[in-house]
């Protein structure tokens, strides 16, 4: 294979490998931090949202916050705000790029009673596949400035994520309770898919999807996880043989894992959008995710450069290549 690297400089492939800065990545998880967690309806969560927003507009994109309320856990109005961007290229038919955005409001899995609510830093979880996609169109915003051409990007950072039912709640508890906003996004989207004119479309048909969480972890293995592979089995396996290519297969790892609740779910089933989710996921640990998942200690000293960057360039490179 050949490999056509985005800044012009041919080798010997088809495929094209991008530019991926994990500094960069590293420095937009860091100043989703600096606000303090994101818990929905706090001032926290109002500052670093705008702050969202400035960024992917700054980069080119066209940018609206989607604003709606969901049910949550115990039946209650859930106000959610979903950060939604358009980056055009030269395809008409966008990919997908998504994460979620909020953080936890309890720290469920912490050993110590007391701590269990308070916030979730939310460093990995959140704010880790938030940093990759802005720096993704960053890169897409520097080639198309050079007049290269580049694929169009639907963006969508979802709110409520995590928001599903609290270890501590012993009230009845509703289904559906995790993955508020993108349940949202997809109605909507799935709606105006449904009624809107071809000759004057106000939402581009989406052609694949791929959903970041948890993708900062050191030690973060990203396995076949079976929604994805059942609902985007080929998209799958376009990503994990780019980043197999690249020699990232340490992270992009073979092994099949069973279904997980993630905002994919929702954007399969509802949205009708074949999307892959891209969740460090490991059978050694008791819940499934790193020892420190929706703790305290989900912080800064647990987002790893390496790892960043072994994601980024694999999913920039894969929506480069032709």
């Amino acid at each position: 294979m050949v490999l056509l690297s985005c800044q012009a400089k041919p080798k010997t492939t088809a495929e094209v490998r991008c530019a991926f800065s994990a500094d960069s990545a590293y420095t937009y998880i860091a100043q989703q931090m600096a606000f303090g967690a994101r818990v929905p309806v706090t001032i926290e969560h109002q500052q670093c949202g705008d702050w969202l927003a400035a960024m992917l507009a700054q980069y080119g994109a066209q940018v609206r916050s989607q604003y709606g309320t969901m049910p949550n856990y115990a039946g209650e109005p859930q106000p959610l705000r979903n950060i939604v961007a358009y980056f055009e290229g030269n395809t008409p038919k966008p990919v997908l790029l998504c994460a979620h955005w909020d953080t936890r409001p309890w720290s469920d899995e912490e050993e110590d009673y007391d701590n269990r609510f308070e916030p979730v830093p939310g460093a990995n979880d959140g704010a880790s596949g938030v940093g990759v996609i802005i720096e993704i169109v960053r890169q897409l915003s520097l080639l198309k400035a050079q007049g290269a051409p580049v694929p169009s990007v639907q963006i969508v950072f979802f709110d409520c994520e995590d928001m599903g039912s609290p270890r501590h709640y012993t009230g009845k508890e509703r289904e559906d309770t995790w993955c508020l906003g993108s349940q949202y996004w997809a109605r909507e989207y799935a709606q105006t898919i449904a009624t809107q004119s071809l000759h004057s479309p106000t939402q581009p048909i989406i052609q694949y999807g791929i959903l970041l969480d948890m993708v900062g972890d050191p030690s973060a293995t990203f396995p076949r996880e079976y929604i994805s592979a059942t609902h985007a089995g080929n998209y799958l396996e376009q990503i994990w043989r780019t980043a197999s290519r690249l020699g990232y297969g340490r992270y992009f790892v073979q092994q099949a894992a069973y279904p997980i609740t993630d905002d994919h779910y929702y954007i399969n089933t509802i949205a009708g959008i074949p999307c892959v989710d891209i969740i460090d996921y490991s059978s050694h640990t008791e819940t499934g995710f790193a020892e420190w998942w929706h703790t305290q200690r989900d912080n800064m000293q647990n987002i790893n450069h390496q790892t960043l960057q072994a994601v980024g360039e694999t999913i920039l490179t894969t929506i480069c290549s032709k």
